[in-house]
């Protein structure tokens, strides 16, 4: 089984930071290597000329010694007048290869066997041969190839090391620059990242390059279309609820007014079960309401919510619509905890699971209820242990763990559609943390983002 792994997206001001840093250095780096390549080419020209030069200033003045002294053939060194390094050394040969003359410090093993005319090299110097005459007397100046190379080598080094600094000069620079080009964009990032999940306005498009310009346009429309639709589903959410709650309700009140009329008997007990179906009908079109509102959008605000005075709200009012029932409050000590989640939606959200934990729950126990400084929300209600199988499928419509209790099985999937659209997780434990039975609802708000 093959993992397709997401690539982390990269920035653009790095990225382009980045590349025109490497991009001068290349260019850098490839015009040093130009320079190096043509300064090589001179530099051996100019040697090889000194070269020549020295052996055709040095050869008449060998001529001269050799013819002038007592013993032509016989072999003289030049005597050196201090100490020094020579680069050039030299040896004069008669035609038959004997050295009549040679510099102090000159070693026969490293020139040619052969007299050669021009210039030639080995692997360690280079040479240069000339006869005078008649091609009886023979010059060859050595120089070691080492010196050449050093020079190349010290050019090279006084044109790469500029290069150390303009590597963190130019990354720098182009930081700047960059940042400075793209202040607009990074403007609408800040602009768009600082919004809430509930502000749909229109972002502002001033300054932006006109590449992203028709991307901020389409997002703005798709900002302008998304509002619409969102306040459509409210309107159409809130008219229909008060379309359905009429009706019900004035045909609960002409039951109930009937009911006062008609003896007890067969007809009073219709109208009943009349009255119950209407109850159930009215209960049924506020659950379908409440639902609505959860799978459709605005349930994130543009402002942030204390959560806990909410919660402790929404417990106070459920406790007084049920007095028998005990319901335990556990808050943090700040009595705090900001929030982006609607507060309807948040109300929606806790009365269903409250519901779901008092029809549940064993009558004669308490529903605890606890919120932490980390947002994390816990009802735990006494029950029986729930299969694991039923339990998987407790988030879907019109699913019950018990059937035997009143409801329609839509308050834990309303819970599910909310927690699902602000960003949190809600998990189901059976039996509760820490205990042998009971059911437990954790809701994680930390995970929303404002």
């Amino acid at each position: 089984m093959t993992l397709t792994q997401t690539k982390k997206p990269q920035s653009l001001q790095k990225t382009l930071g980045i590349g025109l840093t490497l991009a001068v250095t290349l260019l850098w780096i490839f015009a040093l290597s130009g320079a190096v390549y043509v300064s090589k080419n001179k530099l051996n020209e100019l040697f090889d000329s000194s070269l020549a030069e020295t052996a055709q200033r040095i050869m008449p003045l060998a001529v001269v010694e050799i013819i002038n002294r007592e013993d032509p053939g016989q072999a003289q060194q030049i005597m050196s007048f201090k100490a020094h390094d020579e680069h050039l050394v030299y040896l004069v040969r008669n035609n038959l290869g004997q050295i009549l003359l040679q510099s102090h410090n000159a070693d026969p093993a490293i020139f040619n066997q052969t007299l050669l005319i021009g210039f030639n090299s080995s692997t360690t110097h280079r040479f240069y041969g000339i006869s005078a005459v008649q091609n009886t007397l023979h010059i060859e100046i050595a120089e070691p190839l080492t010196q050449r190379r050093a020079a190349i080598t010290e050019m090279a080094i006084s044109l790469l090391w500029p290069l150390i600094l303009l590597i963190p000069l130019c990354f720098i620079g182009s930081w700047v620059f960059v940042r400075y080009s793209l202040r607009h964009i990074l403007a609408y990032r800040n602009e768009i990242e600082s919004r809430g999940g509930g502000d749909l306005t229109t972002v502002k498009v001033e300054g932006l390059p006109t590449e992203i310009i028709p991307i901020a346009e389409s997002v703005n429309s798709l900002l302008d279309r998304l509002q619409r639709a969102l306040e459509s589903e409210r309107s159409f959410t809130a008219n229909s609820a008060h379309e359905l709650r009429t009706p019900i309700a004035t045909a609960l009140a002409q039951i109930q007014r009937l009911q006062q009329k008609v003896s007890a008997g067969s007809i009073q007990d219709d109208m009943g079960k009349i009255e119950t179906t209407l109850r159930g009908l009215s209960s049924l079109s506020e659950k379908l309401m409440q639902l609505a509102k959860a799978e459709g959008g605005g349930l994130l605000s543009a402002e942030p919510h204390n959560l806990i005075s909410l919660l402790q709200l929404i417990v106070d009012d459920s406790q007084r619509s049920h007095p028998a029932k005990i319901i335990t409050l556990t808050l943090p000590n700040n009595r705090e905890y900001m929030s982006a989640i609607d507060p309807d939606a948040f109300a929606i959200l806790i009365r269903n699971l409250l519901d779901n934990a008092i029809k549940h729950g064993v009558y004669a126990q308490p529903v605890e209820i606890s919120f932490s400084s980390k947002g994390i929300l816990n009802i735990v209600n006494a029950a029986s242990v729930i299969p694991t199988e039923t339990l998987l499928q407790l988030r879907r419509r019109f699913v019950r763990s018990n059937i035997s209790v009143q409801g329609m099985g839509l308050g834990l999937a309303i819970a599910d559609a909310i927690v699902s659209g602000v960003g949190a997780t809600m998990t189901f434990n059976s039996p509760a943390t820490g205990q042998k039975d009971g059911f437990e609802v954790s809701v994680d708000f930390s995970t929303i983002k404002d």
